[in-house]
């Protein structure tokens, strides 16, 4: 293992097509001393055609095949063939900005952090950028600080790009992670491993970009996954944490059965009229706990529990008149 250098490791599945601009902003990138694996996960497309120009033109970028298994496994075979001391994840389909890899190296070093992260940027096709907040607020987190931002999902996104991680706390993380989860695994792995630190350190500058385009998972219709991981996610921790963080996992929990039953009642369709229903229970199981949620969300809780018909009537038309 190489003291100071980054591996960054990108899950690759049917990419091909976007992988080169993610690659080719890694390579100008400012911080020398960068590792970039691919872990081609099963692609059908020319992913491989693709990486073999890069492999044979530069000596730190690496490609690893294996069946096709999911992102998440796909990760921790990255990080299982990391060299470096420090680990980042780039989606295959995004791409960061030249200093973003300097920048966070330099707040874990100053603040001799475990964790560093920062902020990102939403990119739509039509040229619209949405940033997520790009305040320039610099937060030194300790453990309990650093889960309790990432739970909230206010200020700290739960996703795993945009963050820089010691290696070592992943291990052991490859028997803790549930691969059959497909939506929202990133919350799962960033708890493991949040729990695990001392210090980190957030900055909000924005230099990772979402690119959104169609298709991509930000832009998925409503499936199965969609509606159940993120609230399994939760699930799994409210019986993992901590009785400090019992309470802040919990609201987290509640949140999410709110969030899924709202996604459901925008939905007209008859196929999801048993998954409408399944989700009102698991939001009614989270009464005893809306209380620590914010009062508006607290009465949504109450009203899906004992009024549903009212909150599937007057609901929809206000999201869509909130929407346009």
């Amino acid at each position: 293992m190489q003291d100071n250098m980054i591996s960054v490791i990108i899950p690759a599945y049917n990419c091909a097509q976007w992988l080169p601009r993610c690659l080719e902003s890694l390579l100008n990138q400012t911080y020398p001393n960068l590792e970039i694996i691919v872990v081609n996960d099963g692609s059908k497309d020319n992913t491989i055609e693709v990486m073999t120009y890069y492999t044979d033109r530069y000596e730190h970028v690496k490609l690893i095949t294996k069946k096709n298994g999911g992102e998440y496994a796909a990760r921790v075979t990255g990080v299982e063939h990391a060299r470096g001391s420090w680990v980042a994840f780039v989606d295959a389909d995004d791409e960061v900005d030249p200093d973003m890899y300097e920048r966070l190296m330099r707040n874990a070093q100053t603040y001799n952090a475990q964790i560093s992260h920062c902020g990102f940027k939403m990119v739509y096709s039509d040229g619209k950028i949405v940033y997520l907040h790009n305040t320039g607020e610099l937060r030194i987190q300790n453990r309990e600080t650093a889960l309790r931002d990432l739970l909230e999902e206010i200020i700290v996104e739960n996703g795993l790009p945009g963050k820089l991680f010691r290696k070592e706390l992943f291990d052991g993380i490859k028997e803790r992670m549930d691969f059959s989860i497909v939506n929202n695994g990133d919350m799962l792995m960033n708890y493991y491993l949040f729990e695990k630190i001392e210090t980190a350190v957030f900055e909000d500058f924005c230099p990772y970009h979402y690119l959104q385009r169609q298709g991509s998972a930000s832009r998925q219709k409503l499936n199965k996954h969609i509606i159940y991981d993120p609230i399994r996610v939760r699930q799994i921790l409210v019986d993992h944490c901590t009785v400090e963080m019992r309470n802040d996992v919990r609201c987290a929990l509640a949140r999410m059965c709110l969030i899924s039953y709202r996604r459901i009642a925008m939905e007209s369709r008859a196929e999801y009229r048993e998954d409408r229903e399944k989700v009102r229970e698991l939001v009614a199981q989270q009464l005893p706990y809306a209380h620590l949620l914010p009062k508006r969300n607290a009465v949504l809780v109450k009203l899906i529990s004992r009024a549903p018909w009212v909150f599937d009537l007057l609901y929809p038309p206000f999201e869509k008149m909130f929407r346009n």
